[in-house]
């Protein structure tokens, strides 16, 4: 993914994550995951996918020096923000790596 979309879907996906969130309650997909079967599925999907990408991003983070525990931590909370906020991160270092090199 080019290193200048991953903004771009961060801050309104944030934003509309947010809005949810405010809305309809932190724990609001737990009613929905409790009556509707698809929706079960979709949330195991997605702590799966989230565990997957912990898992690269503990590698990739080993790899380029960067601190990741705020981002796992922050992982089963906010989803796929915390991924996407990792990148952001991400894409910064390696900005300034190849500025200092």
């Amino acid at each position: 993914m080019d290193k200048r979309v991953v903004p771009w879907v961060l801050v309104p996906f944030f934003g509309y994550s947010s809005w949810v969130i405010v809305h309809h309650g932190y724990f609001g997909f737990l009613t929905l995951a409790y009556r509707e079967p698809w929706a079960m599925q979709m949330l195991l999907d997605l702590v799966i996918a989230l565990t997957l990408v912990a898992s690269w991003m503990r590698r990739d983070a080993r790899e380029r020096a960067i601190r990741v525990t705020p981002y796992i931590v922050l992982l089963p909370f906010v989803g796929s923000i915390s991924a996407l906020a990792y990148l952001v991160h991400r894409s910064l270092v390696d900005a300034r790596a190849t500025n200092e090199g």
